[in-house]
Order: C-alpha cells, then structure tokens, then sequence
C-alpha cells in the first residue's frame, strides 16, 4: 500500500528540514515542489509517498498523517 502526505508551510529552513526528515524515514518524493506568496511570505508544499506493507482501508486514511511524520 501506498502512503500519501501532503508538507506544506514557509519556505524557511524549517520546511527544508522537514522535507529531509522525511526523504531520510524513507519516503520519496511525489510530484514537483510549488511555491506561492501569500503577500508576506513564500509558501512551499511538496507532496511524498511511501510504500508500507498492509491494505488499505478508512481507518488508515484518518490516521495516514499521525503515522506518516
């Protein structure tokens, strides 16, 4: 099954972190990161995914983001 988590936030260091931290707990990257300013600052998402064992079902999606980070 395929995990799915969306990372938003500042393009701070703070976020580059996070997207590492990630890449490092074995996910990868899914798609090209975006970028937009909300007047005040600039906004990053970049989407990962990682492949677990198991099938999905309702339950998982709800708590997906719980054990994705």
């Amino acid at each position: 099954m395929k995990l799915y988590s969306f990372l938003t936030g500042p393009d701070y260091e703070a976020f580059c972190k996070r997207v590492t931290e990630n890449l490092n707990r074995g996910r990868q990257l899914y798609g090209h990161p975006s970028l937009t300013c909300d007047g005040t600052a600039v906004i990053a998402w970049q989407a990962v995914v990682k492949e677990v064992v198991g099938e999905y079902h309702q339950e998982i999606d709800r708590l997906a983001g719980l054990l994705f980070f």
